[in-house]
């Protein structure tokens, strides 16, 4: 479990790169001071993106099965980490912030989309 990191994970960085190349820049990543920490913040946009491992998160498209070790601890330790989502999701609407939330899953198939789906975030201000 040591090698589970929660920042500058190889997703994040892929959709970093994805970004700078297509000209997105100005992003803030991991910003302390606000609520729940998004991996990648346009601070002039109020845009924050999540991005989420499909193992941690419990993506609704790759429904991976839990652990067959220890399912009740893992049952309610990928329940807290939906809640938390939630709880950080609506901190950050209610303080106006347009909260934009992608799956590990979608940038290894589809980075160009999540690019997209960041600009398309970004326009709408």
């Amino acid at each position: 479990m040591k090698s589970n990191v929660a920042k500058d994970t190889s997703p994040e960085r892929s959709l970093r790169s994805a970004l700078c190349g297509a000209g997105i820049r100005g992003y803030r990543i991991h910003k302390k001071d606000v609520p729940g920490r998004p991996d990648i913040l346009f601070t002039r946009g109020k845009v924050a993106v999540f991005v989420n491992g499909c193992y941690w998160h419990r993506c609704p498209r790759c429904a991976l099965p839990l652990p067959r070790a220890h399912r009740p601890f893992w049952r309610r330790k990928f329940e807290l980490n939906a809640e938390r989502d939630v709880r950080k999701r609506m901190a950050l609407e209610s303080d106006g912030w347009t909260v934009v939330t992608i799956w590990e899953c979608e940038i290894r198939e589809d980075i160009k989309g999540c690019v997209q789906k960041v600009k398309g975030a970004l326009r709408e201000l």
